[in-house]
């Protein structure tokens, strides 16, 4: 069977995903549309030129219209949403009323709540919606899930992830592959976790510590960023002791930046400086945006997720690490690959019955066997293994 898809937002990410349903997704069509249709067009072309193929299309839409965007969506049996966070809800009514089953990029909590409370009216439909299917949260939740699930009692769940330049350039040793806001959002903000069994607000840019990965990353420093756990760990409280991620980065970054936050460049309140009057973060990322984007230049991305707990009755751990690399074949960088092809999953899973309908999370609607044997045939670099412990 053959299915009809769009991505709204004609992105980096938007592009990887649409590449990767025409591709995998048993697609008849792939409506990329965005506000800049020569953007849309662009993408369209690359993803058709990528594969031999015409059927990426583009069209032009102003995801703020709402009967807009129902018109795109009325054919469509699944699509993404790869526009900035605070536009996922409006669209998640549009996606109801059109009866297109929805995932997004996300971004923040208390939105994708507003889109769960949805849920009554997306069963009436017959969809489903499935907010916050990025790399962390996204792919990195159903890792997690996918890790819990190798042993029969997991009790504690820790996640290490982070994008970075395969050839780290001083003074920073980082290379921005997302949206600014994004990241700084996530460094400014506090983390949610299961500590002690119970939900903890964690403060960010805190907990520093090292974790080693294989060559050739080699060694690297974890600390506590926002955003990474979005509803997972209100659905595992009381079922886990301990559910939390941090942010890999080269050695050296965090003092850096840390230092930034104690100096309050993230702060969003206006201060005044002489007449005018600033925005501490919008300084802060007209400064830091041009020393951290560099064009041509190669990423990585790595995941580690270990879980521990019972295994036929005995103390055992779970790991699962997926490393990736830029593609050379493709040009789409290791960012967009597991942000928009682990999308690009999500969406093909929704079009194809695979998940609940409903308006639901991504710990409880994505089939994490499944999900991961589409990353396998995809070439993702991902390995697995249980070891019992004090042995």
């Amino acid at each position: 069977m053959a299915y009809n898809y769009a991505v709204l937002g004609a992105g980096r990410q938007g592009t990887a995903a649409a590449y990767d349903l025409a591709k995998h997704g048993d697609a008849a069509r792939v409506v990329l549309a965005d506000a800049n249709l020569e953007q849309a067009r662009a993408a369209a072309q690359r993803v058709n030129a990528l594969l031999g193929t015409d059927s990426a299309e583009a069209a032009q839409v102003d995801v703020t219209e709402h009967a807009a965007v129902v018109r795109v969506l009325r054919d469509i049996d699944a699509f993404l949403s790869a526009v900035p966070y605070y536009y996922n809800l409006s669209i998640t009514r549009a996606a109801i009323e059109a009866g297109a089953s929805m995932c997004d990029l996300g971004g923040n909590t208390d939105i994708v709540r507003q889109q769960q409370a949805l849920d009554a009216e997306a069963k009436a439909k017959g969809i489903s919606i499935i907010p916050d299917c990025g790399q962390v949260p996204g792919l990195g939740t159903t890792l997690m899930v996918y890790t819990m699930k190798l042993l029969d009692k997991p009790r504690e769940v820790t996640m290490w992830d982070g994008g970075l330049p395969q050839n780290p350039k001083p003074p920073f040793n980082y290379l921005l592959t997302f949206n600014i806001a994004g990241l700084t959002n996530e460094y400014a903000e506090p983390a949610v976790f299961i500590r002690g069994g119970k939900v903890t607000k964690v403060g960010p840019m805190t907990e520093l510590h090292t974790v080693e990965f294989p060559p050739p990353i080699g060694t690297l420093e974890a600390f506590v960023t926002g955003g990474g756990t979005s509803t997972a760990p209100w659905t595992f409280e009381g079922q886990l002791q301990t559910f939390q991620n941090f942010t890999v980065r080269y050695p050296g970054h965090f003092a850096q930046l840390r230092a930034y936050y104690d100096l309050g460049l993230w702060d969003l309140h206006p201060i005044r400086v002489g007449a005018v009057e600033v925005v501490p973060r919008d300084v802060f990322h007209a400064l830091f945006e041009p020393r951290v984007t560099i064009p041509g230049e190669r990423d990585l991305v790595v995941i580690r997720v270990r879980a521990v707990g019972q295994k036929d009755g005995q103390e055992a751990e779970a790991v699962v690490e997926l490393v990736d690399f830029f593609d050379e074949v493709t040009g789409f960088t290791a960012m967009e690959r597991t942000t928009g092809w682990d999308a690009a999953i999500v969406v093909a899973m929704m079009a194809r019955g695979e998940t609940p309908r409903g308006a639901g999370s991504v710990e409880t609607f994505v089939p994490p066997a499944a999900f991961v044997s589409e990353l396998r045939q995809r070439g993702f670099n991902l390995s697995e293994r249980v070891t019992v412990l004090g042995q």
